[in-house]
This record gives structure tokens, C-alpha cells and sequence, in this order.
């Protein structure tokens, strides 16, 4: 044979020659090993799902034996896989006895435990569930970072594939095994494949896309997040639907030691006094001067930023600051302590290391770092804290007269020559106070307000709003409290600046308002991050949502406009259509932000102008409430006053013109008003196929006709969606809704339901009565 042809015959057998990939549906004891370059997959019946070996991404030569979905295009993404990787030299077998084995370097079986099954009868399928089985044993008992969908959690645990994250207990994520840093009140039980996870004590919760059959898994990622994936068939990617933790700075590990976390990118930086130092990848802080002398040190404080170290603090209560400070001094290893000026007495002392630091206004606290009294590095975590200059003391003295003068002209002069001075220097002075006046006046106003605990809104200079802005002149919305401008701060942060008017109250009084509106934190509540009180100037600095209000999806072009309502000119093009499960979600997103605005905040808060214009929908057709707690900084005559309503008046309850006390009912029967919008798609006011005077229309009453003695809830739906209307999967979640919106539109206020029992009618958590028939309340039922 001559070398030639002995080469060509090698190359015809060499294994990476490329092949057909081989599809089976069960590998049995007949069959011959399956080494990981056979391209071979086994298959589910319905093709969901394949399992095969799969190359390591950083290591092709190695190879995992996994399951993934196969109906998701080229993206492979495994939902169980062995424990350790193989070579191309290791075979997945069935031994004569009865056992499926798949040996490691090491010699130990990869599957574990040790699947066993009979001799000649035993098979390796895969269900249509994802589901690996052989005799008794089944992937599903032993998952690895995923859960699939209608597969028991039953208190099986998660690893990441870093190995850092666990998810135990069917409810706790833990770092290194041990630090916990999330707990869910109640246990998983199971995910559905419509996106609702159900839980104990008969709880669930639904994910962002609930109600599309999509392909779903609930996984643990390295970043030690548990997430929700559902598939977009038409975008082709897996999409984040649901997350267990949404401020990632938290999460433990996410920076290295001595680093401060920040949630805007999640950077990992470092506190002043240190600089980075490498590590693998992890950013990690050393101190640039080291503490040698524990007696010889100062305070830098970091506002904002708190440190998580677990064991590594000592919680005490002090009763001022001055206390908790000598508490750190005294102890040898404690290299910072964290302080709250909320009068609670909160002191957390930084014993020998310093972990897990993030910085977020939710902390409502200040961390003052100990660093060597050389130290020049200042502070770059600052709030309000700093002190405005307001006195500019002058002293004056008069000279000694000289020794031996008794000549009485002399001293006559001399004392003219000072009264005069005097009165000159006393001209120029006051000339100078009244040019200054107003400034002095200014300064002295917001003397108080720039002393401020840390854990307020941060407040704005006029002029760095008027940069942010480009003078106030890309006006998006108008509304009763003031215009409202788009503008980008210096850090780059799109925002919306609201310049209110008729404000009342003092500075204090502002101030003291604002801090309540900023300390709600809530999913469907618009975020508050500073405020500007200067130059007879009250302004509010938002986070800015760019998809506009409801009233712009609900409602077409030439639709019929309030005398006050906001106008959106960021965004004249025409909105999608939402289907009904996105205004399920709006709705109830809605209805739980009131809750908490009245049931749930430290201060009883009204919003006293719940309507579509005030609910704001963010990318992710999420809904977020604005303009809540304004009524507190308003007027109370230009709020009830007739001839100065601030809201569109068919959102108004009836209290308010009747002059009665005002409850947090009035909110709930506004909330009815645009619930029934959101069905029907139209305004309350737009007289829909009755043969009714116009003087006697009334939106609720048509709906109660329509729905519950017509029986027939399909004549009240958008026209725009209505072909969509499927009434075996919508007719349960239409009928709550327009149900829920009768009862909050019950003429007596004492008839509604709390907003905390609206949620939960929506939610179908409780039974609805059926509603008695609502009526205009100055004319009664007819």
C-alpha cells in the first residue's frame, strides 16, 4: 500500500470528518456507545425538547451530556445538564446489568445517583416535558440551575454553574451557601406553562407575559438573580419576564471586597482612600494609606452607600450620632460605621472587613469610612448635607488717641474725623445690604433645607435644571400642577422636570413633602429623585418613562379632550393596540400602587386625579402611576372649586362637589371610571348607541345595562380589539374588571370597596357580589 493511498484511507476515517446529525427516540441496552463526536441527539416525541452532548463553550474538546429546548432556532441554551464535563473519548453506555453510565476522568459515574434499571428491558427517554428518564431514576429529582415548566420544586436545590448562588428551600437565595440575601414569604410549588407560579398557602403570582403559551424555564443564573424566561418566536431570543431581585447591587458578591456597588450599570467602584487592585476579573479595593495608627483617623462619609458584610457587623442602637461614632473609635477593628437620621438610633459598626457595599437612596442611611487622618481623598458620595454662609461679620474698632495730647482741637478733630468715618462706612454698608438683599433673603430661606440627614430626594440647583433642560423648552405634558419638561442631567440620566404652581406652604413644609413622595418606592408608582425650591421656584425632577400615557393606547386620534388635560407632544404617532391580558396587567398594576398609596405608605397619601392622562406605561407595558401626593402641596380651594377643577371632570366622585368629607373612596371611584375605559376603549363622556338625552347619560349605567341585565358583556369592549375576544380564555378576566368598576363607582362612598380589596377582586383572589346599579348622583335612578 503506498503512503499516499494509506494517507487518503486516514483522512476518509478521521472522526472530524462532518456528518448528518442522527435523531433517535430512546437509546437502549442494544445500542451501541454514544460518544460525544457522534452527532447524535435523542428526541422527544413532540420535538420539544432534544438531549445529546454538548461542546463547552470556552472548551469545545469538552463536553457536558445536557438537555435543551430544540424548537427554539440556533439557540442552545440547556435546561439540565451532568455534573462535570467528558473528553470525546468517554461513552454514554448501558451496562449487561441494567445501569446507564457515563464515567468521568475519574472513573466516577456522572449520573448520579446511580441510575439502575433491568437488564435488556431498561431505556434513556425523554418526555415532552423535558424530562430525562431511565427506569426510576428522572432528571427532574435532581435539577441543576433550571426548573421547567409543570416540574415540582418540591424544595429541590439550584446551583449556578459558577457555583456561587444556591436556590434552597423553594424560597431562599444564598451566597457561598450560607449569606441569605432574598427570602420569598412563601414556598414555590410549581411554574406553569401560561407563566403563573404557584406557591404555598394556596398564593401565586403571574409573570410580565402571562397567558401565552411560550417556552418558559426558571433558572439561577451566575449573576445569583432567579429569573423567568418565556421564548419570542418572532424575535427570537429569551426575554426576562419575571425576577426575584431587581436592585442587583444586593445580591452578595456582586463586587469584591471594600468596593461600592453602583445600580446605575452596575459598576463596582471604589470609596475614596482606596484604589483598585487586581483580581481575576472581580473588582476589588485596597486602602491606599493603611491604618497604623488607629488613634490618628478621620471620618470620610459616603451618603447613600451601605455595607452588607454580614458577620462582619456589630447592629447597635445609639442615641445620636456623636455616640455611635465613639462606639467605632473604641473598637480597635472597626474600620467605619453606618448611621440613620431618622431618630431610630440605627448604628451598624464595620468590624475588620468591609463586604457587599452598594449604594441606593433606598438606605436611607450614611456610611462614614475610617481612613488615616493624612488621608486627601474627599468624598464623591455626597447629599444634601452642606452649609450655605449667610452672616459676613465685620469688625470695627476705634484708635487709641495718642499719649500726651490734652489739646481740645486735637481731639475734636479726631473725633470728627471717626464720626465722619463712621457715617460713610455706615452708608456704604447699608447701600450694600440693600443690593445684596435679595440674595441674603434667598440664601437665608434655604439655610435650613441644605441641612438635611441623608436618605432625602437630592436637590437641584435652578440652573443646573435650566442646563438639563436647554432652557425649558422641550415641553412634553401639561397639567393642574405645572409643565412638564424632557431634559438630561449632567450624569446622563433622562428625566421629566415638573415646575408646579400655587404650591403653598413654606420651604420646610416643601421639603417635608417631598421627602414623603420620594420615600415611595413601589413598581407602579413613578420614581421621584430630587427636587429644586429656589427663587420663588418649587420644581420636581422625575425618572423619565418614554412611552406617554394610557389615554394615547386607549384612545384614537380626534377623540374628545378634557378642558385640563395633559398634552404629550414627545409623542403624536399612533400607539399600539393593547390586547386584553396587557390591560389585565395595567389595570391591576394600577389598582396595587393606590393600595399602596393608601394603605401601605408611613403617611396617608390621596391622589385626588386618578384618570388615563396620570398613568404613564413603560416599555415593558408596565404601568406607573404620577403626579400621587401632589394634592398634599395643592391648594385645597383650587382642588374642589367648580370653577377651577384640576382633573377631567367625569373622573371626579360625587363628594367633591357635594362638599363632603373627602375619603380615600373618591380615588377608588375614579379608579372605576378608568377601568371601564380600559375596556371599552372610549371616554366616559362619549355617548355609546343609547337612545338616551344627553343630559341623562350616564357611562356606568350603560355598562350596568349592558353587562348585567343584558347579560351580555361583548357590547361594552373596544371596538379596536374586540375581534380578539375569546370569550372561553377572556370572559372571566372582562367580567372582574367590569364588575370591579361598578362597585368603585357606587354613588356613597361608604358602598366602594377599599383599593386593597379592588386589587384583590381583580386578582380574583375574592368573590364579587354583584354590583347594584350605580346612579348619577344628582338625579338619582330612573
Amino acid at each position: 500500500m503506498t503512503p499516499l493511498f494509506l494517507l487518503l484511507f486516514l483522512l476518509s476515517y478521521s472522526p472530524s470528518s462532518s456528518s448528518a446529525q442522527t435523531t433517535i427516540t430512546q437509546f437502549t441496552s442494544s445500542s451501541p456507545p454514544w460518544r460525544p463526536t457522534q452527532n447524535q441527539i435523542l428526541l422527544s416525541p413532540n420535538s420539544t425538547f432534544a438531549a445529546g452532548f454538548l461542546p463547552l463553550p470556552t472548551t469545545p474538546s469538552l463536553y457536558n451530556f445536557s438537555v435543551w429546548y430544540h424548537n427554539t432556532s440556533a439557540l442552545t441554551t440547556a435546561v439540565w445538564s451532568t455534573t462535570s464535563p467528558v473528553n470525546n473519548f468517554i461513552s454514554l453506555v448501558i451496562t449487561r446489568s441494567g445501569e446507564l453510565h457515563l464515567n468521568s476522568s475519574s472513573g466516577q459515574n456522572l449520573f448520579t445517583p446511580n441510575p439502575g434499571g433491568q437488564a435488556n428491558s431498561s431505556q434513556l427517554i425523554l418526555g415532552d416535558d423535558g424530562n430525562l428518564k431511565f427506569g426510576s431514576w428522572e432528571s427532574f429529582a435532581h435539577p441543576t440551575d433550571t426548573i421547567l415548566p409543570n416540574q415540582p420544586i418540591n424544595g429541590t436545590t439550584l446551583t449556578s454553574q459558577n457555583g456561587k448562588y444556591t436556590f434552597v428551600n423553594s424560597n431562599q437565595l444564598l451566597f457561598n451557601g450560607s449569606l441569605s440575601y432574598y427570602t420569598n414569604q412563601n414556598r414555590f410549588v410549581m411554574l406553569g406553562s401560561d407563566g403563573k407560579v404557584t406557591q404555598e398557602n394556596s398564593s401565586s403570582f403571574i409573570s410580565a407575559d402571562w397567558g401565552d403559551f411560550n417556552s418558559r424555564r426558571l433558572a439561577l443564573g451566575n449573576d445569583g438573580n432567579l429569573k423567568i424566561y418565556s421564548f419570542d418566536t418572532v424575535m427570537g431570543k429569551w426575554n426576562v419576564v419575571w425576577q426575584a431581585v431587581y436592585e442587583y447591587c444586593v445580591i452578595y458578591g456582586t463586587c469584591g471586597a471594600n468596593a461600592i456597588c453602583m445600580n446605575d450599570g452596575l459598576q463596582c467602584v471604589c470609596p475614596p482612600g482606596f484604589r483598585q487592585v487586581p483580581n481575576g476579573g472581580e473588582v476589588t479595593c485596597e486602602r491606599k494609606i493603611p491604618l497604623m495608627n488607629r488613634q490618628n483617623t478621620k471620618f470620610l462619609r459616603l451618603d447613600y452607600v451601605g455595607f452588607s458584610g454580614g458577620s462582619n457587623q456589630t447592629n447597635t442602637v445609639a442615641r445620636n450620632f456623636t455616640t455611635c461614632q465613639a462606639r467605632c473609635l473604641a473598637e480597635q477593628k472597626c474600620l467605619g460605621f453606618g448611621f440613620k437620621y431618622d431618630g431610630s438610633g440605627y448604628c451598624v459598626l464595620q468590624v475588620d472587613r468591609m463586604l457587599y457595599g452598594y449604594w441606593s437612596p433606598g438606605t436611607e442611611m450614611a456610611t462614614f469610612l475610617r481612613v488615616d487622618s493624612s488621608e486627601r481623598d474627599e468624598s464623591n458620595f455626597t447629599g444634601m448635607t452642606n452649609l450655605l454662609q449667610t452672616t459676613c461679620p465685620v469688625r470695627v474698632s476705634l484708635p487709641l488717641p495718642p499719649d500726651q495730647s490734652n489739646a481740645t482741637t486735637r481731639n475734636i478733630v479726631i473725633i470728627c474725623t471717626l464720626f465722619v468715618a463712621e457715617l460713610i462706612s455706615g452708608v456704604v454698608f447699608f447701600w450694600a445690604f440693600l443690593k445684596k438683599y435679595v440674595k441674603y433673603r434667598d440664601m437665608a430661606q434655604t439655610f435650613a433645607m441644605d441641612f438635611l440627614p441623608a436618605g432625602g430626594p437630592k436637590r437641584f440647583s435652578y440652573i443646573e435644571l435650566k442646563d438639563a433642560t436647554d432652557d425649558f423648552s422641550n415641553i412634553i405634558g401639561k397639567g393642574g400642577f405645572g409643565d412638564v419638561y424632557k431634559g438630561e442631567l449632567s450624569d446622563h440620566r433622562i428625566v421629566a422636570v415638573k415646575c408646579l404652581k400655587n404650591v403653598t406652604g413654606g420651604d420646610g413644609d416643601f421639603w417635608a413633602e417631598v421627602t414623603i413622595i420620594a420615600r415611595m418606592h413601589h413598581l407602579n408608582l413613578v420614581r421621584l429623585w430630587g427636587f429644586c425650591a429656589e427663587k420663588g421656584q418649587r420644581i420636581l425632577v422625575y425618572e423619565y418613562v418614554p412611552n406617554g400615557s394610557l389615554d394615547k393606547f386607549l384612545f384614537r386620534a380626534g377623540r374628545a379632550e378634557s378642558d385640563d388635560t395633559e398634552q404629550d407632544n414627545g409623542d403624536l404617532g399612533q400607539k399600539p393596540i393593547l390586547d386584553w391580558n396587557v390591560r389585565y396587567r395595567i389595570a391591576l398594576g394600577v389598582a396595587r400602587a393606590i393600595a399602596y398609596l393608601h394603605e401601605e405608605c408611613l403617611e396617608w397619601v390621596l391622589h385626588c386625579d386618578i384618570k388615563p392622562e396620570n398613568i404613564l406605561i413603560g416599555d415593558d407595558f408596565c404601568p406607573k402611576i404620577s403626579d400621587f401626593g401632589l394634592a398634599k402641596l395643592k391648594k385645597k380651594e383650587d382642588m374642589v372649586s367648580m370653577s377651577h377643577i384640576r382633573g377631567t371632570r367625569g373622573y371626579m366622585a360625587p363628594e367633591w362637589v357635594e362638599s363632603d368629607q373627602i375619603t380615600p373612596k373618591a380615588d377608588v371611584y375614579s379608579f372605576g371610571m378608568v377601568l371601564l375605559e380600559i375596556v371599552s376603549g372610549v371616554r366616559n363622556f362619549e355617548i355609546q348607541g343609547s337612545k338616551m338625552e344627553s343630559d341623562d347619560w350616564y357611562f356606568p349605567r350603560w355598562a350596568f345595562d349592558k353587562v348585567c341585565k343584558g347579560m351580555n358583556v361583548e357590547e361594552i369592549l373596544d371596538r379596536q380589539i374586540k375581534h380578539c375576544y375569546d370569550s372561553r380564555l377572556h370572559f372571566d378576566m372582562v367580567d372582574r374588571m367590569v364588575k370591579t368598576a361598578l362597585w368603585c363607582l357606587q354613588d356613597r362612598p361608604e358602598m366602594r370597596p377599599s383599593m386593597g380589596k379592588v386589587a384583590k377582586m381583580l386578582e380574583g383572589t375574592v368573590e364579587i357580589m354583584e354590583p347594584k346599579k350605580p346612579t348619577i348622583f344628582f338625579l338619582g335612578d330612573d
